[in-house]
């Protein structure tokens, strides 16, 4: 399991909030704003894990691509990107981290 820089419970966080569409839009957007570099880097990198365009053990290339590929405000990048709630989820499981307990220490 690849070391993370973003707490897996900021994810998590990140997954209750776009589950919860247009009514939590403002506060997903400021939390994803207000996360450092490397942690939107590794948000974008999860998702992109949970969708399949690279395997976990590509991890690491996947943050580092979103790094280089960064064009836009990545809090605009990942609410525009359709299923973010599950490819989040998704992408956390493929990393070995257990999303149903992050989820009950949320709540």
């Amino acid at each position: 399991m690849p070391e993370l820089e973003i707490a897996p419970a900021n994810v998590v966080q990140v997954i209750l909030w776009s589950r919860e569409g247009p009514s939590a839009e403002a506060q997903l957007r400021e939390f994803i704003a207000a996360l450092n570099e490397d942690e939107q880097a590794q948000l974008t990198a999860i998702a992109w894990v949970g969708r399949g365009a690279f395997e976990p053990e590509e991890f690491d290339e996947a943050v580092a691509t979103a790094v280089t590929e960064a064009t836009t405000p990545t809090e605009d990048y990942l609410m525009g990107m359709p299923h973010l709630a599950e490819n989040l989820e998704a992408g956390l499981e493929a990393l070995g981290i257990d999303v149903t307990g992050e989820e009950e220490d949320l709540l």
